[in-house]
């Protein structure tokens, strides 16, 4: 895989939001589990995280973004071709993916502290 987003631009002169903190470490972790289903899905992905025999250069947390924008595209081929039609198809990709989507951010958002 070749595309690793670098079209967008180079990393790291964002500000405006900030990602989950995690360590180098959990960001590995989390890109393999991502190449992982991608692959179980679709053609197969490379290894090229930092470390791997193919190493790219790029950090294991722009691999999660890149993996991850496969893994979606993937599914969301795969909704296209298990619908029986696109009016199913076009709810699945959305109503039906924004609540879930909804659902895990909500998941993910801090409790705000009580007083």
């Amino acid at each position: 895989m070749e595309d690793h987003g670098d079209d967008f631009g180079p990393w790291g002169w964002e500000s405006s939001h900030a990602p989950v903190q995690r360590t180098d470490e959990e960001w590995a972790t989390i890109a393999r589990y991502v190449r992982h289903a991608a692959n179980k899905l679709g053609p197969q992905l490379p290894l090229c995280l930092p470390g791997e025999p193919q190493e790219c250069g790029r950090t294991a947390q722009q691999h999660v973004v890149a993996w991850s924008a496969h893994l979606k595209a993937l599914a969301h081929h795969l909704i296209e071709q298990s619908t029986p039609s696109e009016a199913r198809g076009a709810h699945a990709v959305g109503p039906m993916y924004q609540r879930r989507l909804a659902e895990l951010r909500a998941q993910s958002t801090p409790e705000p502290a009580s007083h």
